[in-house]
């Protein structure tokens, strides 16, 4: 009975949460899209790189977190850069990626809602440690600074867990950086705001992963890695809002 009442209720919520979030309010997708074309254009004008400060003008070492000790939010959220070796990612075409976290301030009391139980049932068997992190979203970029696709992964990738489908698209949705990195976070704010369709569907695509695989410790199965993925085409989108 109680698996049931949670059921619903978790069915309710995330109808509720859906119905908020579509459509979208034009105005804000707009300003995101002008954010993001303001941030490249003054990157054009310096002749910069999104990613020149964050890498110190070199190459990246592969698998170094950049910045070293994680960019933070004083909110609660933070993020690093990182790239792994060709031979790890045999046909990728990314120069590297961003992991994106959201720390306990910001989740610790909703673990306790129906539709956090019901995603614990869904993921199986968790590790038994208890991470200050939750991992919300990767983002890849190319060589120019430009990102490229949306994905998440396993638990065991990022050595922390994850959180249901309803609380990771409210704490995207919500989430405004101040890491000390401006344009990397004005990037990230607004690469979420231009693509709350494409982020339900990864969700909904990273759950079902999860619901097809059988392993009872599939949280730390290294034969389960990346979930999700759905490639951006960024210009596409951008002439979609503006016009």
């Amino acid at each position: 009975m109680l698996a049931q009442m949670c059921t619903e209720v978790r069915r309710q919520e995330l109808m509720a949460k859906q119905a908020q979030r579509r459509p979208a309010q034009p105005d804000s997708v707009r300003a995101a899209a002008l954010s993001l074309l303001q941030v490249y254009e003054d990157l054009a004008q310096r002749g910069a790189h999104l990613l020149g400060d964050l890498l110190h003008g070199q190459p990246p070492r592969q698998w170094a977190h950049y910045p070293e000790d994680d960019a933070r939010d004083p909110v609660g959220y933070q993020w690093f850069y990182h790239s792994h070796s060709p031979e790890d990612r045999p046909g990728a075409v990314e120069h590297g990626h961003i992991h994106l976290f959201a720390r306990r301030p910001l989740w610790g009391r909703r673990l306790r809602s129906c539709a956090e139980a019901a995603f614990i049932e869904l993921s199986g068997k968790r590790p038994a440690i208890d991470p200050p992190t939750r991992h919300l979203l990767t983002i890849g970029f190319n060589a120019k600074g430009l990102p490229t696709s949306l994905f998440a992964v396993n638990s065991w990738v990022t050595g922390d867990l994850m959180l249901n489908a309803g609380l990771t698209l409210d704490l995207l949705t919500h989430m405004r950086l101040d890491t000390g990195h401006a344009a990397i976070d004005k990037i990230l704010t607004s690469l979420v705001q231009l693509h709350q369709h494409e982020l339900l569907v990864l969700m909904a695509h990273r759950d079902e992963a999860l619901k097809r695989h059988k392993a009872t410790d599939k949280l730390a199965d290294e034969r389960l890695e990346k979930l999700s993925e759905l490639h951006l085409d960024l210009d596409a989108r951008l002439a979609e809002v503006l016009g």
